[in-house]
C-alpha cells in the first residue's frame, strides 16, 4: 500500500510453505484479513517471498495468469520479492543453510533471473521493482583469503550476468528492476563498509570491462547500470546489530552513489549485561527461550571502548556470558517491531523510528518498505498474537510512526 509516497507491505516469509500452492493459499487467506484490519481501501502492496520451488511453478503461463487475475480482483500488487532463502525456511533447522546455494553457484543466479522475469510480468506499469538476496555467502565457509577471493570472483561474474539480464528486461518492458543485496552478520557482507567494498573492489572494476565487451557500452554507462541494477537491502535489524547509525550509513551510501532499493523494517533484541554473576545467571535463563534451533541468532557485543565482539549463534554466546566483557549485546532475532521491550531486555525499535524519520526527511533514500518479522512461531508465548492480528499491528505501528 502506498503511504506518503512509500510502498509498504510485510514480507510473506512469515508464512510457512515452500510450494507455490502453499504460498498462494497464504496470500489468499491473509492479504484480505490484513487489509480489513487496517481498513485500507486502496491498492494493497505485497512483499512476496518466492522460493526456488515456487518460482519454477509460477513461471508457467497459466499459473502466472491465475495469480495476475487474483491480484486484479483483490486490488493488490507485488512490488518486491524476497529471494534470500532459496529453499526451506520454516519448521526445520535452517541456520547457515539459509545462504545455500550462494552466489558462487549457477543455481542462485538462475533462480534470481527467473524470479526477475516473473516480477517483470506482475509489476505494475510505472513502478520499479526489487528482489532482496543473500550477502554473497556465509563467510565462515571460506577458511583462507584465497578461498574468499575465489568466491568473490565467481559471485561477481554471476551478479554482472544478472545486471545484463536486467538491462535487457528494461529495454523490453520499460520496467526498472534492481537486485537488493542484504548485508547481515556473518555474511561475506556484514556492514556498510563491506557493501561499499563490493562495488569499489569487485563490481565496478570488473563490471565496466564485462559490460563494455558484452553490450558495447562505455565505462560510464556500465557504472551507471551497475549502480542502478544492484542496490542495497537495508535491514534495520541487521545494521542495528553491528551498531551502525542510520544517518551515517545512508550518507556513506549516497557519497558512493549506492542506492537503497528496499528497507526491511525489523528489530533485534538488545540487552545490557550486568556485572554481578547472579544477575548474569538470571539473564541467561531469560534468554534461553530465544536460543532456538531453527535460525542463526548471531550476537554482537560492544564493550565500554566501543570494540565489537561477535558470536556466531546465541547458544555460543550464552555459554560465554558468565565471563563476557561486553556491556551490551544485540541479537539477530527478528522480534515484533511494535514492542520496544521484552521485560528483562529491550529491542532496537528506536533504530526503526530513526530510519523512518530519515526517509520522511529525505524520501529519495528509497520507495520500498517491508516489515520482516518471521520468528513468531518461536517467540515466547506472552508475545504471541494471532498471525493476522500480529501482521496488522506491525503495519499499523509503522504507518503511525511514519505519518
Amino acid at each position: 500500500m502506498e503511504i506518503k509516497g512509500f510502498h509498504l507491505s510485510y514480507c510473506s516469509n512469515i508464512h510457512p510453505g515452500e510450494s507455490w500452492d502453499a504460498t498462494f493459499q497464504n496470500l489468499k487467506i491473509y492479504i484480505p484479513e490484513v487489509r480489513n484490519r487496517l481498513k485500507h481501501k486502496g491498492p494493497f502492496g505485497i512483499g512476496l517471498r518466492l522460493s526456488h520451488e515456487a518460482s519454477l511453478v509460477l513461471q508457467r503461463p497459466e499459473k502466472l495468469a491465475k495469480f495476475q487475475s487474483w491480484l486484479a480482483k483483490e486490488n493488490a500488487y507485488v512490488f518486491t520479492l524476497n529471494c534470500f532463502p532459496y529453499g526451506d525456511f520454516h519448521r526445520q533447522i535452517v541456520k547457515e543453510k539459509v545462504h545455500f546455494p550462494d552466489w558462487t553457484t549457477t543455481e542462485r543466479k538462475d533462480y534470481t533471473i527467473r524470479s526477475f522475469q516473473i516480477l517483470s510480468q506482475i509489476l505494475p506499469e510505472g513502478m520499479e521493482g526489487g528482489i532482496s538476496t543473500s550477502p554473497i555467502s556465509y563467510r565462515h565457509w571460506f577458511a583462507t583469503k584465497d578461498e574468499l577471493n575465489s568466491a568473490m570472483e565467481t559471485a561477481t561474474q554471476h551478479l554482472l550476468e544478472v545486471v545484463t539480464e536486467l538491462m535487457l528486461l528494461k529495454n523490453e518492458t520499460g520496467k526498472n528492476l534492481h537486485l537488493d543485496i542484504e548485508p547481515e552478520p556473518d555474511g561475506i557482507l556484514e556492514n556498510s563498509d563491506e557493501m561499499i567494498w563490493l562495488y569499489t573492489d569487485w563490481l565496478l572494476p570488473k563490471g565496466k570491462k564485462f559490460l563494455a565487451e558484452k553490450l558495447g557500452i562505455s565505462a560510464e554507462e556500465a557504472e551507471a547500470a551497475i549502480k542502478n541494477h544492484i542496490q542495497v537491502c537495508y535491514d534495520v535489524c541487521h545494521f542495528a546489530i553491528v551498531y551502525e547509525k542510520p544517518a551515517e550509513t545512508f550518507a556513506k551510501f549516497k557519497a558512493h552513489g549506492i542506492q537503497v532499493g528496499k528497507i526491511q523494517i525489523s528489530a533485534a533484541l538488545k540487552l545490557f549485561i550486568p556485572k554481578e554473576a547472579p544477575k548474569r545467571a538470571t539473564l541467561r535463563r531469560s534468554l534461553q527461550p530465544f536460543a532456538e534451533s531453527t535460525y542463526l541468532h548471531q550476537v554482537v557485543g560492544r564493550d565500554s571502548k566501543g570494540i565489537l565482539n561477535m558470536y556466531p549463534d546465541l547458544p555460543v554466546a550464552l555459554d560465554k556470558l558468565a565471563e563476557a566483557e561486553e556491556d551490551e549485546w544485540r541479537i539477530h532475532f527478528h522480534v515484533p517491531v511494535f514492542l520496544d521491550n521484552y521485560g528483562t531486555f529491550s529491542s532496537t525499535q528506536a533504530d526503526i523510528v530513526t530510519v523512518l524519520k530519515e526517509i520522511n526527511e529525505n524520501p529519495a533514500i528509497t520507495k520500498h518498505l517491508e516489515v520482516e518479522t518471521y520468528t513468531w512461531e518461536v517467540l515466547p508465548e506472552e508475545t504471541k498474537l494471532s498471525l493476522g492480528e500480529s501482521i496488522s499491528r506491525e503495519l499499523g505501528w509503522v504507518i503511525t510512526t511514519l505519518g
